[in-house]
């Protein structure tokens, strides 16, 4: 997480973990009593906690114990409070490797839905890469891999049909980071049928709704959300502002809840995963899946808000 984030913790404090709830309806986005918004995988049915934990940056250190105790804490908490979709890449420096340390630990790997990703181009090497990533993170089975930035997406799907065929991995689908990537991404998500798709969407970047998270929608795919805080963008710009008051509407608690429930309130989002290297930002980011959504009004009026700074 940001390292401007602890002012914002300090400053606003964390309200209790559990909301008390108004109505039991996935479809209305609220939480089943005391638990987590679940989203439904399209393909499916299958239903996923909506905010998981994205390992870009935050993962990629030494694979050794002293620099993986917090993370293990962090997916321990994560786990613990319900969550279960962890994001990663082989790209991601030694991430998958530190995972491969963590899962084996208290069963976790069979309460975690794992994510990765392939991004060689050409049958035989995304085939290589994606068998590395099974020995990396020690598992036998991957729940979903993407094609990372759509790299060779052609050979790479067919890769990844193959594998789901053999009960391998169970979604395939791909993914991109950038605006730029739009219409690539259109072309592909018209073109192929695919489980998920993964794109940038924040508060500050709300491109993909234009056509993105529609089409995910018409074509029945998921949609995982990176950089949902707007890489360090949407804190500097909030930095030593507190919450407005109107936030208790939609049961806010902090900013990170703020961009978090703007991102979870789009109906074609089934899961932000911010990046959450320790418990306390596990603790306040699912807290964001926790309560009322904000509606259409209200969404408006934080795009106003967060536009006007």
């Amino acid at each position: 997480m940001q390292p401007s984030r602890r002012a914002f913790l300090a400053g606003s404090g964390l309200l209790p973990l559990m909301v008390p709830m108004l109505e039991r309806s996935v479809s209305t986005a609220r939480a089943e009593e005391g638990g987590l918004i679940r989203r439904a995988i399209p393909s499916s049915g299958e239903t996923l906690p909506a905010i998981g934990i994205g390992t870009s940056r935050r993962y990629e250190v030494e694979p050794v114990q002293d620099k993986v105790a917090p993370l293990l804490d962090a997916v321990r908490r994560f786990v613990a409070l319900g969550g279960s979709v962890i994001d990663t890449a082989p790209s991601y420096g030694t991430a998958e490797d530190v995972l491969g340390l963590i899962l084996p630990q208290d069963g976790l790997r069979e309460k975690v839905f794992l994510c990765s990703k392939v991004g060689t181009p050409g049958r035989e090497g995304g085939a290589a890469e994606i068998a590395r990533s099974f020995r990396r993170m020690n598992t036998d089975r991957i729940d979903l891999v993407a094609v990372h930035n759509l790299i060779d997406t052609e050979a790479n799907l067919a890769t990844l049909r193959e594998l789901k065929a053999q009960k391998k991995i169970r979604y395939l689908g791909v993914t991109v980071w950038r605006d730029s990537q739009f219409a690539d991404l259109e072309a592909v998500m018209r073109r192929e049928a695919m489980d998920f798709i993964q794109v940038n969407y924040a508060l500050d970047d709300r491109r993909a709704a234009e056509r993105i998270l529609p089409l995910a929608k018409d074509r029945g795919m998921a949609v995982m959300v990176n950089v949902p805080f707007g890489r360090d963008r949407l804190f500097k710009a909030v930095q030593g502002r507190e919450l407005p008051p109107w936030t208790a509407e939609f049961d806010c608690a902090s900013w990170p809840q703020f961009f978090l429930k703007y991102v979870l309130a789009h109906d074609a989002v089934t899961c932000p995963i911010p990046g959450m290297a320790k418990a306390a930002y596990v603790e306040d980011n699912l807290g964001a899946a926790r309560g009322r959504l904000p509606d259409a009004t209200q969404r408006t009026r934080m795009e106003a808000y967060v536009d006007a700074l």
